[in-house]
């Protein structure tokens, strides 16, 4: 039997101390996307904090070869790891060393998992809120191209740290996110420009599918919780010293610096 408990202990020892391994060993390693799900509940429970929100990563054409999977994963967004807008953001040994714009749901009820999948209406009847974000990714393996989809799931999708803003306070429902425009800056340069159509073609698909997920891999999601739904934006690489902003247009702006 697969020891998920002890891949959870390597991983989490390796985020603490900004470490990699090339792969987890095999008597833990994960084989299929539901074990992926069943380490990254371990890493969870085991890490000392509380589960905040959620993500989904590789929601494009792009961030899928990026990461070398052939669809969107999920991971979990601890508490410990989210930091308000305007924070300080530590780099570190972060090896993937980007900036990501991204469109953040919030739930007002609980979606708990069923057989039938939820329609979209459906999921967009429990949301509460938009938020805006900016995700500062990493892997804590070497090659995170290389390690396969099951052992990113376990790794909670690439999650590092997470800038969440507070609930945007305009109109939104109204609006088509699949063409909405989001400029992402670093030191008010615009570095990168791109639209919600980058995720999963809408970012309201991308929230339906992700609940989805949830629903059959992750024990379905819980009112409060949140989730990120990829970047509309292609990774800005940063670095020590840059100020980050994102340019949400009519939703307003989200910042923080790299420390």
């Amino acid at each position: 039997m697969t020891d998920f408990a002890a891949a959870a202990d390597v991983l989490l020892q390796n985020w603490a101390t900004t470490t990699r391994i090339a792969e987890l060993p095999a008597t833990m390693r994960p084989k299929s996307r539901g074990e992926g799900y069943e380490a990254a509940d371990a890493v969870a429970r085991q890490s000392g904090s509380t589960v905040a929100g959620w993500k989904i990563a590789a929601t494009s054409e792009a961030g899928q070869k990026h990461i070398n999977v052939d669809g969107p994963i999920i991971g979990r967004i601890l508490n410990s790891r989210l930091l308000a807008q305007g924070a300080s953001v530590p780099l570190g040994d972060n090896i993937m060393r980007v900036a990501e714009a991204e469109f953040a749901f919030g739930f007002a009820k609980d979606l708990p998992p069923r057989a039938i999948p939820y329609t979209q209406d459906e999921v967009l009847a429990a949301v509460s809120a938009l938020h805006l974000s900016i995700e500062v990714p990493d892997s804590r393996y070497q090659d995170f191209t290389k390690v396969g989809a099951a052992q990113l799931i376990a790794d909670t999708a690439c999650a590092s740290w997470l800038v969440l803003g507070p609930a945007v306070d305009r109109p939104w429902h109204g609006l088509d996110l699949s063409v909405h425009a989001v400029k992402g800056l670093l030191n008010g340069e615009v570095k990168a420009e791109g639209t919600g159509k980058a995720v999963l073609g809408d970012p309201r698909k991308a929230l339906t599918w992700f609940v989805n997920e949830a629903s059959t891999y992750c024990g379905g999601v819980k009112a409060g919780q949140f989730v990120t739904t990829g970047t509309c934006i292609v990774p800005m690489a940063v670095k020590p010293g840059d100020a980050v902003s994102i340019d949400y247009g009519v939703l307003g702006t989200i910042s923080c610096r790299i420390v």
